[in-house]
C-alpha cells in the first residue's frame, strides 16, 4: 500500500515508525522545509528506498497517488488538505483535532462518503492496553450505571514549545490546550460514557502564558443524554513538568482509574463483580512508553490497513474526530 506522510514535525516519528512497522510502501514525505522531511529520512535510515521529497502536497498527490496519506501538519490547515486528498482518492489518518470546526469537520465527513474513502481520527490512545479494558468493561457493563466520568490532563508547555513553532497558541492554527493537548482525553471521555451530549458549561483562561492568544486552561461540565455525567480538566501551566493525564470512570458497581503520563496505566481497578484480579489485570494492562506519546500509533495504523482492506470495523473513525470537537468549542 502505497503511503505518504504530509508534516515532518514533532508527531512525525511516530508516524513514520507505524507506517514502518506494518510495513507500507512509503512513497513521499512532505514538509514546508524539506530539512525536516530530510531529517526523518535520515532518522529512519530510508537514504536508500527512493522516497520522494516535496514541499508541495498537492504536487506529491498528482506524482505518487498514495492509497492511505497521513496528515501531521498544523490543525488549521488539517480540513483543507484532508478535502484534497480525498478528491484524489486518498484513504487518510488525520492527526488530532481532525479539524478545528465543526463545519470543516462535517465537510470532511460528507466529502470521505462520497469517495468511499476511510478516515481515521488520529486518537491513539484508545490503542493503550488500558483504555482498551477499561472498555470493554464498559461493553460488558460490569460498571452497571455509569454515574460520571472525569477526564485530568495537568501537563506543562514552557516558553521554548511555543516559540519553537510560531502556530502553536494561536486561534487559527492551533486552538489552544483543550483542543490540542486535551483532546486525547476528551476523546476517551466521550467513547467510554456513551459518546452523545446533551449539555456543557465550561470555562477557560489563560493563565501563564500571556504571549499566546488561546487558553492554557480550561475546565467543562458535560450531562449526556444517557443521564451520566463528564467533568474535564484541562491545563498546560503545572509546575515544572507534566504530572498526568488520568481517566476515572465511575458506576454504581465499578471505579476504574486509568493513569500515568497518557493513561497507559490500570492505577485503580474495582468490581462488585470480582471477576478479576486488580492486581493482575493493573500489571498486564499498564505500559510504560518513553513519551506521552505512547505506543498506540502502530496498532491504529494495523486497524486503518485492515479497515481499508475490509478485514475489521475502523476503532476511530472521522465522526469520532468531530464528537471530540465538541467539548472544546
Amino acid at each position: 500500500m502505497k503511503y505518504a506522510l504530509i508534516g515532518c514535525g514533532r508527531i512525525s516519528p511516530n508516524h513514520v515508525a507505524a507506517a514502518k512497522n506494518n510495513n507500507l510502501e512509503i512513497v513521499a514525505f512532505v514538509d514546508i522545509e524539506e530539512k525536516n522531511a530530510w531529517d526523518k529520512i535520515k532518522k529512519f535510515d530510508l537514504q536508500d528506498t527512493g522516497i520522494h521529497i516535496y514541499t508541495d502536497f498537492c504536487e506529491m498527490l498528482e506524482n505518487e497517488k498514495p492509497e492511505l496519506v497521513a496528515i501531521a501538519t498544523e490543525s488549521g490547515k488539517h480540513a483543507k488538505i484532508a478535502l484534497k486528498c480525498l478528491d484524489y482518492g486518498c484513504n487518510l489518518i488525520i492527526e488530532k483535532p481532525i479539524a478545528l470546526s465543526i463545519v470543516d469537520a462535517d465537510a470532511i465527513i460528507e466529502k470521505s462518503k462520497k469517495r468511499n474513502a476511510i478516515v481515521c481520527a488520529c486518537h491513539q490512545n484508545r490503542f493503550n492496553k488500558s483504555i482498551q479494558v477499561m472498555h470493554n468493561a464498559v461493553d460488558k457493563e460490569r460498571f452497571g450505571r455509569l454515574l460520571y466520568g472525569t477526564a485530568h490532563i495537568r501537563w506543562t508547555r514552557d516558553y521554548e514549545y511555543y516559540e519553537r513553532a510560531n502556530w502553536r497558541g494561536t486561534w487559527e492554527q492551533d486552538g489552544g490546550a483543550l483542543m490540542n493537548q486535551c483532546i486525547h482525553n476528551i476523546d476517551l471521555l466521550r467513547w467510554m460514557m456513551g459518546d452523545e451530549i446533551d449539555t456543557v458549561f465550561g470555562m477557560t483562561d489563560r493563565l501563564t502564558h500571556p504571549y499566546i492568544e488561546a487558553e492554557d486552561f480550561g475546565v467543562a461540565l458535560i450531562k449526556f443524554k444517557n443521564g451520566s455525567y463528564g467533568i474535564v480538566e484541562g491545563t498546560v501551566d503545572v509546575y515544572p513538568k507534566n504530572l498526568e493525564e488520568t481517566l476515572y470512570i465511575f458506576g454504581d458497581k465499578g471505579t476504574v482509574k486509568a493513569g500515568g503520563q497518557s493513561v497507559n496505566t490500570i492505577e485503580v481497578w474495582n468490581f462488585s463483580d470480582c471477576l478479576d484480579d486488580p492486581g493482575i489485570v493493573k500489571k498486564e494492562c499498564s505500559e510504560n512508553p518513553p513519551n506521552i506519546y505512547g505506543y498506540g500509533h502502530t496498532k491504529l495504523y494495523k486497524n486503518v490497513i485492515a479497515a481499508i482492506h475490509g478485514d475489521e470495523k475502523l476503532l476511530v473513525n472521522a465522526e469520532d474526530g468531530k464528537r471530540a470537537l465538541l467539548p472544546c468549542i
